[in-house]
């Protein structure tokens, strides 16, 4: 990763302190780490204690953050679902056609608000556009870290959000993570995070075959 970037994910990161509950919290626990350090090498009373309970906070800081991402990983949806909506798909068999651009394009009803996305299969997470999110009445999910988004425009920051109905030809998807990208255009990504729970994927003919789990 290039010195540039590295800054910009970091000035981006600096700027989302204010709006994240738990980079708070993590700049808090390392605060009282290091008030316990000093106050065990001064001997002062209540030194151990101080400390124990920073690093019992960073563990579960850790432990949370570990949970966010893996939210993105079906693999792990028995893990994760613990406290969230869980992450569902159904229906049946349903065919998109080749664009006219090379893209495959869809309409879905997010929350019933018809909805345009770009299917992404080298994109990791479904992403919303600012405008897209906010008509269909989607809100950031609080307390969690921002999410870095590497873009053709640069490194952007997301917030985490929960989609709670997500519908289109044949496919019925409830409770799937995507994230909200202010910076991201008018363009709304449909990612590997929902491809990766349906049963396959392929491409016959030109067209986009969608088969989601029996």
């Amino acid at each position: 990763m290039e010195a540039s970037s590295v800054l910009d994910i970091l000035a981006e990161t600096i700027r989302a302190i204010p709006r994240s509950g738990l980079l708070i919290g993590t700049i808090v626990a390392l605060l009282l780490g290091w008030i316990g350090a000093v106050m065990l090498r001064k001997r002062v009373a209540g030194g151990r204690l101080v400390r124990t309970l920073s690093t019992v906070a960073l563990v579960g800081i850790l432990l949370t953050v570990f949970l966010q991402i893996a939210r993105f990983d079906p693999r792990l949806d028995a893990v994760t679902e613990i406290g969230l909506p869980e992450q569902t798909i159904v229906g049946g068999e349903t065919v998109i056609p080749l664009a006219a651009d090379g893209h495959y394009w869809l309409v879905a009803e997010v929350n019933g608000v018809p909805t345009r996305f770009l299917v992404d299969t080298g994109a990791t997470l479904t992403a919303f556009s600012a405008q897209s999110a906010e008509a269909a009445g989607l809100k950031p999910r609080t307390g969690g870290f921002p999410v870095m988004l590497n873009t053709a425009n640069g490194t952007v920051r997301a917030e985490l959000t929960t989609v709670g109905s997500l519908r289109f030809g044949n496919i019925e998807a409830e409770g799937i993570d995507a994230v909200i990208a202010p910076n991201l255009g008018r363009t709304n990504v449909l990612g590997m995070n929902f491809l990766s729970r349906l049963e396959g994927w392929r491409v016959k003919n030109g067209d986009l075959i969608l088969e989601p789990r029996s």
